[in-house]
This record gives C-alpha cells, structure tokens and sequence, in this order.
C-alpha cells in the first residue's frame, strides 16, 4: 500500500514550498531540496556545535606550555605531575587529572621519554640497610576477591638486605586486623630497625588528629621499631614491595583455585616457603633469600610475646619516627595534614622529618644535617 505522503507534491504541502515533510514513525523529518543543495544527499555529521563542559581554551594552552617546561626539564610530566604544577602556578579552574589526560592525547602529548630514567641530583634520605632486618617495605595490596565472593586484603612484607618476604591475608584493614597481620610478618622475619610503608590512612591514624599517632605507629614504637614514611605520591620509594606485589599476584592470586580464606592462607604459606627457600636474585650474587640470612650469621629480634597486642594500645612514652617529604614552592611541610614552614635551603629537595616521642620535638633534617627544630606536643 502506498504511503500517503508520497503523493504529495512540494508546491502542495502546507509547511514550506522547499520542504515537505515525511513521516517517519511518529515524528517528521524534512527533506533537504535537491535544486539548492547539489551535495543533499550527502550524509552530514551529527556532533554538536558547542561543548558547554569543555575546558576553555586558554586552560588548554597552559596544560599544553607547562607539559612542555615539565618535559625539558626532565622531570616527571604526566597528568598528575601537570596538575600539581598548576595548582602552584594558581590556575583557576584547576582541571582534573582525568581532563588533563584527555587534552594531552588530543594533542598527541602522551609519548615517553627514550632512555633510561637519570637522577637530577636530589638526594634522597633513604634508611641504611646494614644487615637482615634493617629495614622492612611493607605494603597492602587490595581489596582483592575470591569466588564465593570472599573479600580480603593482604599484607605484603620484603626484607630489603635478603629478600625475605611474609605475605598475610585479612578480611578487612581494622585496626586489629593490621596489627594481627604485622605482628604474625615479625615473627617469621624479626623485628626490623626501620618498618617502611606508605602514607594510607591506616598506618598512620587520621588527618582530624595528625598527632594522635595511629596503631601501627605505637605498635612500632612500642617494640622498639622506627616506623618511616614514604614520601606523598611516590610510590616508586617503595619499590621493592611494590614490585613482590606483582610476584604475588601472579604466583598466588592468579595461579591458585581458592574459594576461602582459608585456601588462600593455606596458597600464601607456600609461596613464602618456595619464594624464600628457591627464588634466586642477582642482587644477592644468586643465593636464595633463606641462603642469604644464613651467610650473614647476624642474630634477629623477635617479639616477646606470641600472641598480638589487642587494640587499643597505650600511649608510647619513647622512640622516634620519620617522614620524608619533597619540599614544593610552597615552602610548607606536611605532617599528616599539619603543615610546618621550613627554612629556605629546604625548598625543592628531600628532607626527613624525625619526631622524637620523649622529648615531643620534631626535627628537620637535610642531606643528614639538623636545619630546624619544633615543638611538637603529641596527644
């Protein structure tokens, strides 16, 4: 059956003597006049001609200019590290990361830097590794999940001299799951002279009470450990956990069939013993971690009791621990959300903050030198 717009003729239809409708389903479409437009039935693109959401040009440029300043200088110049630059430079609007990305691969800014990576000469104030447990790099790695599902995290543990690791699931990042899970890693590994993580809440307590010292640091300081923290934002400080996280994942997680907590226990008990007894590093002239310990011959602290403290633990009356911070143009120290100013000389380098629990004092310390001291009243 014929439809009965065909038979309409342009000079009879009731809209426009150019263009006669056509009804398509329930609405009308209008068809371009061909006598006027020679291209009429070329197909012609849909994208709108404003973006209202879009960031504005002159934004634009800046990602643009200060990626460039970034990249000659051969710094970091990601997406991240432009952001941080214009919040100094005081950009307003400051544009997300996300965003930033989206410009930089408009304009094809996303390759590399060829070559290896070399340092600028900022020295960095890493902890001395003397001998087995000097230091530990301790990281979480998660949420992760089973089938079932079973939610769980886990607690991720190198020994920098030997390479010994300790690797401990929990259900959750409670206070006292954190504490079960450290405590259990010293046990099988010693006590370390320095226990090395990162800036996660969970180790360090709160930003509200940046001086109420969370429960790994007084679990730390109570058995006599120093717990330091990592630069913000630099993950790479802790490279070493970082990179068994990826040993871990791939000789645990995605290897093994697990369906329960205890499955996955049962799978991380015997990737500590194979990695330990059997992995070979070329850094340890290719003995295992277990083989390394034993040539060393230096005696380890363990803790003094089995059982874990329970949470919530006291108040430490003695130790120290440590922050290392990057000094930015702001001239600011950032204690856990408290900011401190620092002296001139600091700006633009690595410097260690070490708080002294007895005599409640916070020092500031360049390429090991004391460059200022503050009162500092833990609560």
């Amino acid at each position: 059956m014929r439809h009965p717009a065909a038979s309409l003729r342009s000079d009879d239809c009731p809209i426009s003597s150019e263009r006669c409708p056509t009804r398509i389903g329930i609405g009308v479409r209008f068809h371009r006049n061909p006598q006027e437009d020679p291209h009429w039935a070329w197909e012609r693109s849909h994208r709108p001609h404003t973006f209202p959401q879009r960031i504005g040009l002159e934004v634009e440029e800046i990602v643009k200019l200060v990626r460039l300043e970034l990249y000659n200088q051969g710094v970091f110049c990601g997406a991240q590290a432009i952001r941080w630059k214009m919040e100094e430079l005081g950009v307003v609007p400051l544009p997300s990361v996300r965003t930033i990305n989206r410009i930089l691969v408009r304009h094809e800014l996303t390759h590399r830097r060829t070559g290896r990576y070399e340092p600028k000469g900022k020295a960095y104030p890493a902890f001395p590794v003397a001998g087995p447990s000097s230091v530990h790099q301790t990281d979480f790695v998660g949420p992760c999940y089973l089938k079932g599902p079973v939610r769980f995290y886990n607690l991720n543990t190198v020994d920098l001299a030997t390479g010994r690791c300790a690797v401990e699931a929990v259900v959750s990042r409670s206070k006292q799951d954190m504490i079960d899970a450290f405590w259990a890693s010293w046990q099988r590994l010693g006590c370390p002279h320095y226990q090395q993580v990162d800036n996660e809440m969970v180790f360090y307590g709160s930003p509200t009470h940046p001086r109420g010292m969370g429960h790994l640091i007084r679990l730390c300081l109570l058995q006599g450990i120093e717990p330091c923290f990592i630069p913000l934002r630099e993950p790479w400080r802790n490279g070493v956990v970082e990179k068994f996280n990826h040993h871990w994942l791939q000789g645990v997680l995605h290897r093994a069939h697990m369906e329960s907590v205890a499955d996955l226990r049962r799978e991380n008990q015997s990737f500590e013993v194979r990695h330990n007894s059997r992995y070979r590093y070329s850094k340890l002239n290719g003995k295992t971690p277990l083989e390394c310990m034993q040539a060393s011959q230096v005696p380890l602290r363990f803790p003094a009791q089995e059982a874990p403290p329970q949470a919530p633990l006291p108040k430490p009356q003695a130790g120290k621990y440590h922050l290392i911070r990057f000094i930015r143009s702001t001239g600011r120290l950032n204690v856990f959300g408290e900011n401190f100013p620092v002296p001139p000389e600091a700006l633009y380098e690595y410097v260690r903050a070490t708080i002294d629990v007895a005599e409640q004092t916070l020092s500031l310390y360049l390429e090991g030198k004391v460059i200022d001291r503050y009162t500092y009243r833990l609560r």
